[in-house]
């Protein structure tokens, strides 16, 4: 595992942080993930709630992602912290898979955790879901 982090940059919303970290593209790797998530929340000051709902969005993304990751390859997740909003981009090698499906239980998890998602498949053998929070972010009912 690697982990970098790029200088902080103060702007209008406080702090901007950049966080990489790569890890094995196996299931028993996402604890590290999933602390990390709750490191980097804990920063930005997120309740204990949205921490907790990060937590579980970043272990349901990269589950999703991990099914059609190419075995032996990395798992990437950026972290960028600017003033109140955590955005995290988690991705792996594929072979050619389509982006995930939209329609099924998992995503629908996503968007109930995370203010928004998206699938992002910038190359026919590289899968991305981006999520994004927002401290103080209401939830929709």
């Amino acid at each position: 595992m690697t982990e970098h982090t790029e200088a902080p940059a103060v702007g209008m919303g406080g702090i901007r942080d950049v966080v990489s970290v790569r890890l094995p593209a196996a299931s028993a790797y996402l604890s590290v993930l999933r602390t990390a998530t709750a490191a980097l929340a804990v920063r930005l000051d997120f309740t204990l709630d949205e921490i907790e709902d990060l937590r579980i969005a970043v272990d349901e993304a990269c589950a999703m992602l991990l099914t059609e990751a190419v075995p032996g390859t990395d798992l990437t997740a950026d972290f960028e912290l600017t003033g109140q909003l955590m955005q995290i981009r988690v991705e792996v090698s594929t072979v050619g898979n389509p982006a995930p499906k939209r329609d099924d239980f998992a995503w629908m998890v996503l968007t109930a955790l995370a203010d928004d998602v998206d699938a992002v498949t910038d190359s026919p053998d590289r899968m991305a879901i981006v999520l994004r929070k927002r401290r103080g972010a209401a939830r929709p009912a």
